[in-house]
């Protein structure tokens, strides 16, 4: 049996999740944040965590796992506090390394490992309160239930959302990484972004805790 979305359901999800991607959300602001600290090549490898990360959600709405997130208050809270602290934690590190930046342009600093910033991106991703809130209580809305191969619908519209934002966070990364090569000509202006980079992700893990519901 042939599956298929309807063009126009398609069309609609498609809309509704640029706009919803577009707005700025934790994930990001990890984005940039990485750029800003790391450059280009931890951005991109960040992106790549953080959609996997989106699609395991994606998943777990497909497979029914998504309702009970959303209806259950205390699981909803504790997955959302545990990616707030992670924020925070990784926002502290961040601000007290903010003097070894200078040396990772000289190759004098330890390379960080690529699967640990991609394990990162993907711990934010599949903790984002913003994006869990939308696959389990919008995603449904789109599938066609006529249509039968429920489950395919959704995983389906899921690769359409993390289409859009590899390509629009990939391009806040490039960008927020541009801007970092003219700090790098200054060791005091690498440490200051490298410190901004980590209030970044502090702040943020704190509105990621304190943002959201509260039923």
């Amino acid at each position: 049996m042939i599956f298929m979305v309807s063009a126009d359901r398609l069309l609609a999800f498609t809309a509704m999740s640029l706009l919803l991607i577009l707005i700025p959300g934790p994930s990001v602001l990890f984005v940039i944040g990485r750029a800003l600290a790391q450059g280009r090549r931890a951005a991109l490898t960040t992106v790549v965590g953080n959609t996997l990360g989106a699609y395991v959600l994606v998943g777990a709405v497909a497979m029914g796992i998504g309702s009970i997130v959303e209806r259950s208050v205390v699981i909803f809270t504790a997955l959302k506090l545990a990616g707030a602290a992670y924020l925070v934690y990784l926002g502290v590190k961040a601000w007290r390394e903010r003097d070894s930046l200078p040396a990772s342009f000289t190759g004098a600093g330890a390379a960080r490992s690529g699967l640990r910033t991609f394990w990162e991106g993907f711990t934010v991703g599949v903790s984002n309160p913003k994006t869990i809130v939308f696959f389990a209580a919008v995603l449904p809305q789109f599938v066609d239930r006529g249509q039968g191969h429920v489950a395919v619908q959704m995983l389906v519209l899921g690769l359409v959302f993390n289409a859009i934002a590899v390509l629009c966070d990939s391009m806040w990364g490039l960008v927020a990484a541009t801007a970092r090569d003219w700090f790098a000509r200054s060791p005091r202006r690498l440490s200051l972004v490298g410190g901004v980079g980590g209030l970044l992700l502090i702040g943020l893990g704190v509105t990621v805790a304190v943002t959201g519901r509260k039923d």
